[in-house]
């Protein structure tokens, strides 16, 4: 791997942007281009070429009787690059694959090796930092590609596509179409569920406690003031909220042990402790040590990059790419807590230039890694180069969260080079008695901070408002033994214990990272994913599962328990490493995934066929309170109260929809009453259309009032006679072709118009609401003029043209002359103005350009003025933060345009086989 090649060299990295920071650092003789990421993929086994599709590719475009071999095509907008790529390659005398050096990178450098087959030598290099110097390893240390990484990444590929592809559509027949279940996805939604559980159980516990304000009378601290809090009444330890369980009872181990104040004796204890003489019974000091956190790995930067800076964990790997590509720090997707000798030598240089020579430890601090995972090959993240620069020296380039993030990366890297902060914890106990005759007695701390050391750069961040900052002083007056205090200002204090907190990005981040879920490059798509499906919202930081996400949960626990059981989600990435260790064999591993292992174990394939009828209904319901459940439906979730027992058949139970807004933990029994109490008829019936034949009903749905007809679906006889009369086909070998059922007939709906409701809507009204959209005639060229009743009102429509209207009384009565009229004139825009940002935010990061958030036609979306993109339903628009809007530019600029799926697969070749 050390001979010389001369003539043009071709280098393939996967970001155009990384291509160039390295085109000028290798000259002349190097052409530099880019993947742009992946460049192939299994595809979607509709997209296969016919003969394969009743092949054993069918499925999953994976062969699982012949080694779990892939069928790999390249995707439609990559075919251009691969062309430009090819093209590039007959000029080049070598070729160097320096994609990413992790699995994924791996994979992508070995997929281009089968699609390009180049006729001249190939070279694997990576780079830690694109910088001069990490340029110049990376040609030092070019290899071969390394296949047991290949096969890592192909084997979590094949693993993931068949557990979605089996496990989804059971979620699709049981629960909903569009949901989706995951290896790592669906554990990360049971942890979020789990803990929404936990806080729909909780039921709160009531103490209290009392503080006061305390001065010496003499010595060296006479007439200085402190607080402190009740510790301790006639020798037993006052209750406080970690003696209460989650059921709001005293746990075991306090029985007996604590005294629990109620808001009556708290009051009166406070009232016999105004002015009464305290005396303090120990002073003690012990001394305070606290060591710098370890620079950052992917995990530990998601987490704090949320705590501080409030970003998602998506922003924050975007952001942290485009400073590595651009030569900042170094690479972004790592396990590993390790400097190297150079990186440790430049953070204790700057942090002598910057603190003093006393802020640095005698012996430099080697950081160990947590294990020894295939992808732990690179150092912690860390600023790039062999001499730091600082953020002062970077704020010209970097501006708003590319800036704060390399900050906060400097920092912590400073920081983790610096020596332990110092100082020490004084705990102060005095007593005295209350009128009533109890003892009463109090204790106060303080910290102080005599030597800062590391938190002179950094301080790491916090997860709760409970957890104090230990950087700051509370320093206590000088007091001794004794020494005789007065009370004053003793307040009675009444608290409620709180339920377990509700997960944010940075703590699932954590948590995962914990029980040895995922790794570096899963965390972000993980929360992305249970996000984009609707399984989990935020509201302000915290995670809040929907009730779908319920219902999801519950029928993989009950129905595929194994495969979000955490452990075994553990065992599974920890096979993962092994095979990229090279110590698992990728097709033994799936064969015992998927059929089964010879130990008895079953495999994904026996747990699917044996499934057995699955109670959709039950796995949709969950019950709220006595008589009353909630259900998951089509629509949204919605109430529904038990039927009395001597209720006339056919009586429908009374319902009431679930406000989307409302979290799990807030529909509590009282909460479920008050939306039964403010809910309207959910249904009534208007009468039958003289047409049709067919009931026509008001609704109040989701989104809103409205009337439909009800299409009665056929009885078992009336389609088995249906089935009957329909001719038979044949297939070309005379066999027969299997009959299809009748298609479903789609019933005809129409909103209420905003002057109508439920209560006093007639069938006449009904009738005319669902000949909409109504023709008005054809204009001077024969285009068809209609109008219609949309979400944001009355409106024309021409073609692609559309007109708004005044009012809603005009869809019935506007002319043809009336609305050529209206199109004669130039058109507004909406009402003749435009309408304001619902959300206006700063300059996008890639764009430089101002994004807001704007009511479209189709609903809310983001925009740049180049890029637009819809807004979830699963975030509110108007509670959108800046970065999610960044974000999901972001995600659309990554997508690329629209585009109709026709993928003309190329086959694997056999003939490139990876070993």
């Amino acid at each position: 791997m050390s001979e010389k090649v001369d003539g043009t060299k071709l280098v393939i990295v996967e970001s155009p942007a990384k291509s160039k920071s390295i085109a000028k650092y290798l000259g002349e003789g190097w052409v530099v281009d880019a993947s742009a990421g992946h460049i192939r993929d299994l595809p979607q086994p509709s997209d296969l070429p016919a003969d394969m599709k009743k092949g054993p590719y069918g499925k999953f475009a994976v062969d699982t009787t012949n080694g779990f071999e892939p069928y790999y095509v390249v995707y439609p907008d990559k075919k251009k690059r691969v062309t430009e790529l090819k093209r590039e390659l007959k000029d080049a005398s070598a070729l160097y694959l320096a994609t990413d050096a992790d699995r994924e990178g791996e994979a992508i450098a070995w997929h281009l090796l089968q699609e390009l087959k180049p006729k001249v030598p190939v070279y694997r290099m990576t780079f830690t930092e694109i910088t001069k110097e990490g340029i110049a390893r990376g040609l030092e240390n070019i290899r071969e590609i390394d296949a047991d990484l290949v096969d890592a990444q192909e084997t979590r590929r094949i693993l993931d596509r068949l557990f979605g592809y089996e496990i989804s559509p059971v979620l699709w027949r049981k629960v909903a179409r569009g949901l989706s279940a995951g290896r790592v996805q669906s554990v990360a939604t049971r942890l979020v569920v789990e803990r929404e559980r936990e806080r729909m159980a909780f039921v709160p516990a009531s103490y209290w406690d009392l503080d006061g304000t305390f001065t010496a009378q003499e010595g060296p601290g006479a007439g200085e003031s402190f607080t402190a809090r009740l510790a301790t009444v006639d020798g037993r330890r006052i209750a406080s909220g970690r003696d209460f369980t989650d059921r709001g009872v005293l746990k075991d181990s306090a029985e007996g042990k604590v005294a629990t104040l109620t808001e009556a004796t708290a009051t009166a204890l406070a009232e016999g402790l105004q002015g009464a003489a305290f005396t303090v019974d120990s002073v003690e000091d012990k001394p305070y040590t606290r060591r710098p956190a370890a620079p950052f790995t992917t995990s530990t930067l998601q987490q704090e990059a949320s705590r501080k800076l409030r970003f998602s964990s998506r922003v924050t790997m975007q952001v942290a790419q485009r400073l590595y590509e651009n030569g900042y720090i170094t690479y972004m997707r790592t396990d590993s807590v390790m400097l190297s000798d150079e990186a440790i030598t430049a953070a204790r240089r700057q942090a002598t230039e910057l603190y003093g020579p006393e802020s640095i430890p005698q012996a430099k601090r080697v950081y160990k890694a947590k294990n020894d995972s295939a992808q732990e090959a690179h150092e912690a993240i860390r600023p790039a180069g062999d001499s730091f620069r600082t953020p002062g020296q970077v704020s010209g380039a970097l501006r708003g969260d590319e800036f704060r993030l390399y900050e906060l990366i400097w920092k912590r890297t400073i920081a983790s080079q610096m020596a332990d902060a110092k100082g020490y914890t004084a705990t102060v106990k005095l007593s005295g008695t209350a009128t009533g005759g109890e003892v009463a007695g109090f204790t106060a701390s303080g910290t102080v901070i005599t030597f800062p050391g590391f938190l002179a750069a950094y301080e790491e961040g916090r997860d709760t408002e409970s957890e104090k900052p230990e950087g700051k002083d509370k320093r206590l007056p000088d007091l001794a033994a004794g020494q005789s205090l007065t009370g004053r200002d003793v307040i009675a204090s009444g608290h409620e214990t709180s339920p377990p907190p509700r997960y944010t990005e940075a703590s699932i981040v954590a948590e995962l990272e914990k029980r040895e879920i995922g790794r570096p490059s899963t965390y972000a798509p993980t929360i992305s994913t249970i996000m984009d499906r609707g399984y989990v919202t935020k509201r302000g930081n915290a995670l809040v599962p929907s009730w779908t996400a319920f219902s999801v949960i519950r029928l993989l626990e009950e129905h595929f328990g194994r495969y979000v059981d955490y452990d075994f989600t553990a065992r599974m990435e920890d096979d993962l490493d092994r095979i990229a260790a090279g110590e698992l064999q990728r097709e033994a591993w799936l064969q015992a995934f998927y059929f089964g292992a010879e130990s008895g174990t079953e495999g994904l394939k026996a747990v699917v066929d044996n499934l057995g009828d699955i109670d959709a209904r039950a796995v949709n319901s969950i019950p709220v309170a006595e008589g009353i459940t909630l259900r998951v439906g089509k629509f949204g979730p919605y109430l529904e109260k038990d039927l009395p027992a001597d209720a006339p058949e056919g009586t429908d139970p009374e319902r009431a929809n679930v406000p989307e807004d409302l979290a799990p933990d807030e529909l509590t029994p009282a909460k479920a009453e008050e939306l039964f109490a403010t809910a309207g008829p959910s249904e009534r019936v208007l009468g039958v259309d003289p047409e049709s034949g067919r009931t026509i009903v008001a609704k109040d749905g989701r989104y809103g009032p409205y009337v439909t007809e009800v299409i009665e679906e056929m009885t078992e006889e009336q389609l088995e006679a249906w089935m009957e009369a329909q001719p038979t086909e044949y297939y070309k070998n005379g066999k027969p072709k299997p009959k299809k059922k009748p298609a479903k007939v789609k019933p005809r709906t129409g909103s209420l118009f905003k002057s109508m409701s439920l209560e006093t809507i007639t069938l006449e009204d009904a009738l005319r609401l669902m000949s909409l959209p109504r023709v008005v005639g054809q204009d001077a060229e024969g285009t068809e003029i209609t109008v219609q009743n949309g979400r944001f009102g009355p409106y024309l429509k021409k073609g692609t043209d559309s007109r708004s209207l005044e009012s809603e009384d005009q869809i019935f009565t506007i002319t043809l002359q009336q609305a050529l009229d209206i199109y004669a004139q130039p058109k507004q825009r909406g009402r003749g103005a435009a309408k304001p940002p619902l959300a206006e935010f700063g300059e996008d990061p890639v764009s430089g350009k101002k994004v807001v958030v704007k009511e479209g036609r189709f609903g809310p979306y983001v925009t740049d003025g180049e890029t637009n993109i819809t807004v979830p339903r699963a975030m509110d628009p108007e509670s959108l933060t800046a970065q999610q809007a960044y974000e999901l530019l972001a995600d659309k600029r990554a997508k690329g345009p629209a585009k109709k799926p026709a993928r003309k697969p190329a086959a694997r070749s056999k003939s490139t086989a990876k070993k």
